[in-house]
């Protein structure tokens, strides 16, 4: 009755159009009202401890501002014109180099719709001029967008890191050849079609070309080397990685490139300075730039924006913890464990519903709800069945970046509606050819673990040679 009462009031609150996050808390407060003996003055502390005992949490505040200062940035077109110059002689080599822009970025963004939103604002336009068909270009670059929650770093796989109480920098060792993979097979997808369409391709630059676009990008590259090398290194947790992530970002987007800030537009060197005093100039600048930037309009609404984003997540995560609580205590996770274990239900068909249920949730719910509801549910379960806890994260993340291509609450779609100016029902159309990929990549990283658990099982063993 009690669990009754809680998903009917879920689901009741979020059919008449109450926001994922407060449907959560309201329905949560209502069963602990009538239900249950726990005070409602506990809902206040239970909503603290959960963001206050989790120090993973810490690290979803520092990426989202890291990746807001790289989107503000031109961090994203250097990403773009690098890849470009690698693999645009190839024919649907743009598209190709879209998909390459879109994996990078999304290793220093760990936000999806965050990559899509940087990546294709500035490639969908011109693979249209270029002549790729725009349905094309829209369902390449919101599809390979989900890459943004599998490569690490991932938000996501943050919040099923402590929905779970697995490792992080596990999940995001093992986030590293799915996402590799999956861009992979996207770009064999782009290179087939395109020799069938005869689409086309773009002189080679030369090697010095690339090497200049390669130096030019190497500010946004070298946050990819510093964040994963120390995760993986193991010199940095996940968290302490995002805060010097923060700092670096702020770094490269004032300062360096100068795109954002008090020195944006200003040239390094001055036409009558010898090199030697023009560095020693902006050696000079540093502290200077650095103390007029936390007053500049563009510095401010770039933190202010990331501290919005950053807030309504931690709502959200708050509440659904508040949630996935009142089922720990009803034991509701392990009834149903019980329930599949005396079924005797093989772990392909339990692997086979948990794919199910979870893109059925995708097309209505946000990927982090997702995760704070079902992960509590399902880890039980499949630990009972011998499924690796970050095999089972890996497929969660897979079905997320599905839920993100799928109607009615499918992120990606709006944000590639927004930048084409079309209707969500033709961006739907476009992105369809390429979701029956996704849809063949999930069973493969369903049925063959060893997809995501390489990496750490690698790692275990060269620190068990140390």
């Amino acid at each position: 009755m009690t669990i009754a009462f809680l998903f009917i009031g879920l689901f009741t609150f979020m059919l008449i159009g109450i926001p994922i996050a407060v449907s959560l808390g309201l329905s949560s407060m209502l069963t602990i009202l009538l239900f249950s003996q726990d005070s409602l003055a506990s809902v206040a502390l239970k909503m603290f401890e959960a963001l206050s005992e989790h120090y993973t949490l810490l690290a979803i505040p520092f990426f989202i501002l890291s990746s807001a200062f790289l989107s503000t940035g031109g961090v994203a077109q250097r990403m773009i014109n690098f890849t470009t110059d690698i693999i645009g002689h190839v024919r649907g080599g743009l598209a190709m180099a879209s998909v390459m822009a879109c994996m990078i970025f999304a290793a220093v963004s760990g936000s999806s719709p965050a990559t899509v939103a940087a990546i294709g604002s500035l490639v969908i336009v011109g693979m249209v001029r270029a002549g790729y068909p725009k349905p094309l270009a829209a369902g390449v670059i919101t599809n390979a967008g989900t890459l943004g929650i599998l490569i690490p770093p991932s938000i996501v796989m943050l919040v099923y890191a402590v929905s779970t109480e697995v490792s992080a920098s596990r999940m995001f060792m093992a986030g590293l050849i799915p996402g590799l993979l999956m861009g992979g097979l996207l770009m064999v997808a782009i290179y087939i079609y395109a020799c069938f369409k005869k689409l086309p391709s773009q002189p080679f630059p030369g090697v010095r070309q690339v090497m200049r676009s390669g130096l030019s990008a190497s500010g946004g590259l070298l946050l990819i080397i510093l964040i994963l090398g120390a995760i993986y290194g193991g010199v940095a947790s996940p968290t302490e990685a995002a805060a010097i992530a923060v700092f670096y970002a702020f770094f490269i987007a004032v300062y360096f490139y100068r795109d954002i800030g008090p020195l944006s537009g200003v040239a390094w060197r001055k036409e009558s300075e010898s090199l030697p005093v023009a560095a020693l100039r902006n050696v000079l600048l540093l502290p200077v730039v650095t103390v007029k930037s936390f007053a500049h309009p563009e510095v401010r609404k770039t933190v202010l924006d990331a501290a919005k984003a950053s807030m309504m997540l931690l709502f959200i995560i708050a509440n659904a913890m508040l949630f996935a609580h009142i089922l720990t205590t009803e034991r509701i996770p392990h009834a149903v464990a019980e329930i599949i274990t005396d079924m005797g239900l093989p772990v392909w068909g339990f692997l086979i519903a948990v794919n199910i249920i979870l893109l059925i949730a995708g097309n209505f719910m946000e990927p982090s709800a997702i995760i704070l509801i079902m992960a509590p549910i399902l880890f039980p379960i499949a630990t009972q069945l011998g499924i690796d806890p970050i095999h089972l994260g890996i497929i969660m993340v897979v079905n997320m970046e599905i839920g993100l291509l799928t109607p009615p609450v499918g992120l990606n779609l709006f944000v590639t509606a927004g930048i084409t100016g079309e209707s969500i029902g033709w961006v739907v159309k476009a992105v369809l050819p390429w979701l029956l990929l996704m849809l063949g990549f999930l069973m493969l990283i369903t049925y063959i673990p060893q997809i995501s658990l390489f990496l750490p099982e690698l790692f275990d063993q060269l620190k068990g040679y140390r």
